[in-house]
């Protein structure tokens, strides 16, 4: 009897364990899902008209179809402007306002260009807002799924279960930045960056020696050390982030 009561509460252990506490972690991420992603909807909309200008009316010299684009090529500019980022881009900042700000600098060229009309300096100004607009993409687009789903984890384990001491979460998300590491171990650079493959590869080995070294410690026998664990390891991803820029 004894053993069987012993199966069951083994049983039910490790649902808990493959079920439920995963599940917890994954409402907790869910919560901050606006957070997390590094999408930013107004971007993606303006790509509408930036599709227009650069694959109609650019090649097809179509002054008047760029002229007509104005008021969404001013509107969109100036809305950019006032977005907030999300949490995961809040180290962005300052590189969207500088690009933000020459969209706008060039949207006013786009502008003049159109009142008297001047066709070459309208037709540059549409060739550099496509040019500024795909810089302001790449602000916000990670340069490789793995890294972005790396950073997912880390954000929640910086911004969120580290400030708040929860030891559970702390531990789990050690655990998630372990397999993220091991997938960004394996992923290769798109060959328009192969430039950079030696800067990549070394920052990636000292952040993955980072990550080894804060699974090495217990959230619940030393937390100071956790925290500098994290601290060391966040300092190199982002390290990890600026070979790219």
């Amino acid at each position: 009897m004894k053993l069987i009561v012993h199966s069951i509460i083994a049983y039910c252990c490790l649902f808990m364990l493959t079920f439920v506490v995963p599940a917890i972690a994954q409402h907790s991420q869910d919560a901050h899902a606006d957070e997390t992603t590094a999408t930013v909807p107004l971007l993606s909309e303006f790509h509408d008209v930036i599709y227009q200008i650069w694959h109609t009316a650019w090649p097809e010299k179509n002054v008047g179809m760029l002229a007509e684009l104005l008021p969404e090529v001013k509107r969109y500019s100036d809305s950019l402007a006032h977005i907030e980022l999300p949490g995961i881009l809040r180290d962005k900042k300052a590189v969207w306002k500088e690009n933000v700000d020459l969209l706008r600098e060039i949207a006013g060229r786009y502008s003049h260009a159109t009142s008297p009309l001047d066709t070459q300096k309208l037709m540059d100004a549409a060739e550099q807002l496509h040019a500024q607009y795909e810089k302001l993409v790449r602000v916000t687009r990670p340069v490789l799924k793995e890294i972005e789903s790396f950073h997912q984890v880390l954000y929640m384990l910086y911004h969120h279960y580290l400030p708040g001491k929860d030891q559970e979460k702390i531990s789990l998300s050690i655990t998630q930045l372990q397999t993220a590491m091991d997938l960004l171990n394996a992923a290769t650079l798109p060959e328009r960056l192969k430039k950079k493959e030696a800067a990549f590869l070394e920052a990636r080995k000292v952040l993955a020696k980072s990550v080894k070294a804060l699974a090495s410690l217990n959230p619940a026998k030393n937390m100071k050390d956790v925290e500098a664990g994290v601290e060391k390891m966040h300092s190199d991803y982002q390290a990890l982030e600026k070979v790219f820029d």
